[in-house]
């Protein structure tokens, strides 16, 4: 296996535990309602040039973490791929901002395989239960920035 390949491997293998890590603490959080949704990724001041990506990425991980709160159906299969889908197609979106607004050629080209093997993975997953398939698009090589809202 060339070095290369062990890298991605690695990076894949430590992006993919962190999220789970993240995902399961906020989980917690919005399980009991004990505390308040820690704020993920807000914009720091001294780093304004990084306020878009950000925003992107915090706005995915909310959207991931609303649609995971799913009612549970008494089908457990269904129920976990309920729960899924969104996050994964959170991975997608936060992937998509870190391609945007992304310098390194290495993270951007792990955020493209997050892409491709999310996008597999929730279509095994709504095929297991009976579910229908999403439109199939293509997937991006390059993004560009979205633009910033007017503050005015």
């Amino acid at each position: 296996m060339s070095s290369s390949a062990r890298s991605s491997i690695t990076l894949a293998a430590v992006a993919l535990t962190m999220g789970f890590t993240a995902g399961a603490a906020l989980l917690v959080y919005a399980h009991d309602g004990s505390q308040p949704m820690p704020r993920i990724c807000t914009a720091n001041p001294d780093v304004p040039e990084e306020s878009p990506f950000l925003a992107e990425n915090g706005a995915a991980m909310t959207k991931m973490m609303n649609d995971m709160a799913v009612q549970p159906t008494g089908d457990v299969d269904a129920d976990f791929v309920a729960m899924m889908v969104p996050h994964h197609q959170g991975a997608i979106e936060m992937a998509r901002a870190v391609l945007r607004y992304g310098r390194n050629a290495q993270i951007k080209r792990l955020a493209q395989e997050i892409i491709v093997t999310q996008q597999q993975e929730i279509a095994v997953m709504r095929l297991a239960v009976g579910e229908p398939l999403p439109p199939s698009v293509p997937s991006p090589t390059q993004l560009s920035a979205r633009p910033v809202p007017d503050a005015r």
